[in-house]
């Protein structure tokens, strides 16, 4: 097969572009042709040289950093460029033995790309590694109530109201890049394929997504060393691993470290730095850490708190715990909650309460025997099954295969 990877970025700059960069490169080990597509330098030094990766940069900047705001606004709606160079592309492609994998658009590329493969008759598959695809703002959050959002996405009660993280008329552009997006880049379109990275979030995505929508589920990857599980009944440590912003929850966890006593680390760095450190002066803050030191924090860590107030389509972080032998505690209403089977091998909290979470916290600050029973538990799933990499590839072939099937059919 011929995949063609497209991705806002050619470099790791978060979650999404690490499972799209480090996919394209593990479909090229198994021997498939791959273009990765992308629109914002420079290129990761790992992408290059190697055998049946292309990689193919526009050098453009992101909607965020450009500093000419008329054009980061207009290429955020449609970026004319990427259509005419991704058309280019597809024209010395066969649409037969070809799938256009939609990984990450709104900084940079645009809708334009899916629009450019639809014209020529590509098969598209989009991951979902947020709720982009169906939501303006792409979390289902409303920022200024600090809660999820019930609202229909794009209804006339969702334009009206003020849930951005940075003012209304921010809100009303990113309305209109999703008017744009699913009228005239054709996303979310009928029959399209999907890509769900959890069950749970399968499970919510399949409300709102056009109903001949074909949902496969593909778990993220994350390629953990493996040692001996770390003790975690010696420590003390409650960690907190991720962007310090209002849907995270970070505020919600430094409330419950206040409650309880506990010694608290965020690893992470974000726009509520301040307000965690006011609400919690005990917590430490590290700033953004190198993956190595990251696992050195979980080292030290009794638990790991993962607070979302959003819909949090997976929350890798609790697999990555587990694979040290470090529990999780995960809200109830998050697709995190796959990675954990509720008391056995972390815990679940009610999404949002800060009295349970206080309550769930202290049961694991005082029960060492408990604690280390669920992270032995943890460890020991995580390893008999390990979420790899070359586990990925595989399902995503499956779903190629699929796809390219059903169109010659």
């Amino acid at each position: 097969m011929t995949i063609v990877v497209t991705a806002d970025f050619a470099f790791v700059n978060g979650g999404a572009a690490r499972i799209a960069l480090d996919s394209a490169r593990g479909l090229a080990a198994h021997g498939h042709d791959v273009v990765l597509f992308t629109a914002v330098g420079p290129v990761a030094d790992d992408l290059r040289d190697v055998p049946h990766l292309r990689t193919i940069c526009l050098d453009q900047q992101d909607v965020w950093t450009d500093p000419n705001r008329v054009r980061a606004a207009t290429h955020g709606l449609w970026n004319h460029t990427a259509a005419e160079r991704m058309d280019a592309l597809l024209a010395t492609l066969d649409p037969a033995a070809t799938v256009v994998h939609l990984h990450s658009w709104t900084k940079a590329l645009s809708t334009s790309v899916v629009r450019a493969a639809h014209r020529r008759g590509f098969r598209v598959v989009t991951t979902l590694h947020d709720f982009l695809t169906v939501c303006p703002t792409g979390t289902l959050f409303n920022h200024a109530t600090g809660q999820c959002c019930a609202l229909t996405p794009m209804s006339p009660a969702c334009m009206r109201t003020n849930c951005d993280a940075h003012s209304y008329a921010h809100k009303v552009w990113r309305v209109v890049r999703h008017m744009v997006q699913a009228r005239v880049g054709g996303l979310p379109a009928p029959a399209s394929d999907f890509i769900a990275i959890s069950e749970t979030t399968k499970e919510k995505l399949r409300e709102l997504l056009p109903r001949r929508s074909r949902l496969h589920h593909v778990r993220n990857f994350t390629e953990m060393p493996r040692h001996a599980a770390v003790n975690v009944a010696r420590n003390d440590a409650v960690v907190y691993v991720g962007r310090l912003s209002a849907e995270k929850g970070p505020l919600l966890l430094a409330e419950c470290l206040h409650r309880t006593g506990a010694r608290g680390v965020f690893v992470g760095d974000g726009p509520l730095a301040d307000a965690v450190r006011e609400r919690c002066p005990s917590a430490t803050i590290t700033g953004w850490l190198s993956p190595e030191d990251v696992r050195t924090q979980l080292e030290h860590a009794r638990m790991l708190v993962l607070p979302s107030l959003w819909f949090e389509a997976q929350g890798l972080v609790v697999a990555e715990a587990a694979a040290m032998g470090v529990p999780s505690i995960v809200p109830d209403s998050s697709g995190a909650r796959d990675w954990v089977i509720d008391d056995v091998d972390g815990v679940w909290f009610r999404g949002g309460d800060a009295d349970d979470l206080s309550r769930q916290i202290t049961r694991l600050l005082e029960d060492d025997a408990g604690v280390a029973r669920l992270g032995r538990a943890a460890y020991d799933k995580f390893w008999a099954v390990p979420p790899t990499l070359e586990r990925h590839v595989q399902d995503l072939e499956g779903v190629y295969g699929t796809m390219l099937r059903r169109a010659t059919a």
